[in-house]
């Protein structure tokens, strides 16, 4: 039986390369009429909204590398918080292996108990 079925299908294989008829495997093409669809085009959700903010130069999920402060009374650190305080931790010296932590209240900028670099909260709204 699988015999017979071996001869069928290569006597329809060799009539149809004889007849120059063989079967083209369909070609897949990752891309529409237009082209590849950018990021904006196929992003859904967060991302996308993510994606307009950047546009826009916003950060609202914290995406972009922190601006660098000088950490002085006129160019403090500045906090970001949803609330009027937030817990800060200060890393006083680079090679210093414990955090100096500290509670930030809004308003004026607060020094750090043990290097002296300022602080300072301000008030943002959540994203969404």
């Amino acid at each position: 039986m699988a015999t017979q079925f071996l001869i069928r299908t290569s006597y329809k294989a060799v009539r149809l390369a004889a007849a120059n008829h063989l079967p083209r495997t369909p070609v897949r093409v990752m891309c529409t009429a237009k082209g590849i669809p950018t990021n904006e085009e196929q992003a859904t959700g967060l991302e996308l909204r993510a994606l307009l903010a950047q546009k826009k130069g916003k950060d609202p999920y914290s995406i972009f590398r922190p601006k660098e402060y000088a950490g002085t009374s006129e160019d403090p650190h500045i906090v970001p918080s949803i609330g009027d305080k937030r817990l800060v931790g200060c890393l006083c010296e680079e090679d210093n292996t414990a955090i100096v932590w500290f509670w930030l209240h809004e308003g004026n900028p607060e020094r750090c108990p043990s290097c002296g670099s300022h602080y300072k909260l301000i008030h943002e709204e959540l994203p969404h």
